[in-house]
This record gives structure tokens, C-alpha cells and sequence, in this order.
């Protein structure tokens, strides 16, 4: 995909993975609505890349709706989506005050599963209506998982069994989209310093980022942004999700 001038909705966009995203896509030549909670944040960052943006609770369905059709009446109907939106939650199932409650776990579906589902059914309506571009493709769809969906420790169940949920709808919903000239992606992060990881592990130190077999820290949002800028241009990719741990596996 050629990103110049293109239309492209970064969600999670206020920090971390997000914003890096929305930089990158920016200085491809992207058109960039940048989403999330966080008001005060995202502006911000539509003021630096010269995007714009929108407060949104992802979780809203219906203020998610209102969120892109704030971004089409901007930029046109998106051919790039970036879902950056992710809740972290470390806890176990019983804890010493019982059973965990089933609102977090309700909660963690919420945002990072259902949003992800209602942004790919939304993004993906607006770009079947796009003319194809010259290789016939018209938009793609890129949502973030986690390698806790492979590999979850004690005290994720929940929160892997969100993200495993994103990893199991990728394939079908390539296989569905892809005659529409739609394709569907995922990124699977390991430990990326970010704001979802610090609330999730409390007691990071350099022993952990020792045990990546190479590099040894946590990861970059950068490398994060680098590796959805090489999806975009790269049409094979479809259909999979991507690992991007340095070769961590818990």
C-alpha cells in the first residue's frame, strides 16, 4: 500500500504503541485521526503530527461510531487501522478476598476484545465503499494481540483470554475480507515498555529484560511503529499475527 495521502485511524493513540504509530504514519504522508480516552493526551499528539483528534471511549460503542465518522467527514473513509487500544490486568482467578471479580474480567473484554471486533466491523464497512487502489487492495486492518495470548503466567488468565480472543479472529476475518480487498492483521508485542506493561508487571527490573535471548530490554515503541509501516507497504502480509519479542517466550 502506497501510505501517501492515505486516510488512517490510530486508536490508543494518547502514548505508547499508539503514538508512535500515529508519528510514523504521519511522517509516511498519512492523513491521521488519532483516538483514545485520554482527551488531554491524544490532542497533543494530533498537534505535533499535524492530525486529529478525537476523545473516545473505545468501549462506547456508540462514541465510537461518532469517532469515525468524525475522522471520514476529516480525511475520507480510512484505508490504514492501527487498534492500539489494550487494558492490562495481572490478577489471580482466587485471590486471599475470594474470587476475582467478574467485572474485571468483564471489563477486559470490553476494551480489548469486543472494541477490537466493533473497530474492524466499522473500519472494514467504510473500506469495502473505497475504490480499490492499483493492486486491487483497499484498505488494511491492524489490531494488537499480545504473547500473553500464547503464553499467559499466572495471574493473566483474563487478560490472555482477551488478547487470545484478537489472535483467533485474525485469520477468518482475513479469509472473509480478503475478496474485498481488505487485509487483516495482527501484532503480537512482548514486553514493550509501555504504560499497559507497568500496570500489569509491578516488579519490573533488568532481570526480566535479561532473559529476551537478544536484545536484551524491553522493546521500543518505535520498533513497534517500524514493523505496521512495513505491513502496510508488504500486501503478502495477511492473515497472521506477528510476534515482536526478541524471541521471549515465558
Amino acid at each position: 500500500m502506497d501510505i501517501w495521502e492515505c486516510s488512517a485511524v490510530v486508536t490508543g493513540a494518547a502514548s505508547g504503541l499508539g503514538a508512535e504509530t500515529a508519528r510514523y504514519l504521519a511522517e509516511a504522508g498519512a492523513k491521521v485521526t488519532v483516538i483514545d480516552i485520554d482527551g488531554v493526551g491524544v490532542q497533543k499528539i494530533a498537534d505535533e503530527i499535524g492530525g486529529l483528534a478525537v476523545h473516545c471511549d473505545v468501549a462506547d460503542s456508540l462514541s465510537l461510531e461518532h469517532a469515525l465518522a468524525t475522522a471520514r467527514q476529516a480525511h475520507g473513509a480510512a484505508r490504514v487501522l492501527v487498534h492500539c487500544v489494550g487494558r492490562g490486568h495481572s490478577a489471580p482467578i482466587v485471590g486471599p478476598n475470594g474470587p476475582m471479580p467478574l467485572e474485571d474480567f468483564r471489563q477486559l473484554v470490553e476494551v480489548n476484545l469486543i472494541s477490537t471486533f466493533n473497530m474492524m466491523r466499522l473500519a472494514a464497512a467504510d473500506m469495502a465503499q473505497l475504490d480499490p487502489m492499483e493492486n486491487g487492495e483497499r484498505g488494511v486492518i491492524l489490531s494488537t494481540a499480545s504473547v500473553s495470548a500464547y503464553e499467559g503466567q499466572s495471574g493473566e488468565a483474563a487478560y490472555s483470554g482477551s488478547k487470545g480472543g484478537v489472535v483467533s479472529m485474525i485469520l477468518p476475518a482475513a479469509r472473509e475480507l480478503g475478496p474485498l480487498g481488505i487485509r487483516v492483521v495482527g501484532i503480537a508485542p512482548g514486553l514493550f515498555g509501555t504504560q499497559t506493561l507497568f500496570n500489569m508487571e509491578k516488579n519490573l527490573d533488568s532481570r526480566i529484560a535479561n532473559q529476551i535471548p537478544f536484545p536484551h530490554r524491553f522493546g521500543d515503541a518505535a520498533e513497534f511503529a517500524m514493523l505496521v509501516i512495513h505491513v502496510l507497504k508488504n500486501v503478502m502480509i495477511n492473515g497472521t499475527v506477528l510476534r515482536l519479542d526478541g524471541g521471549y517466550h515465558r
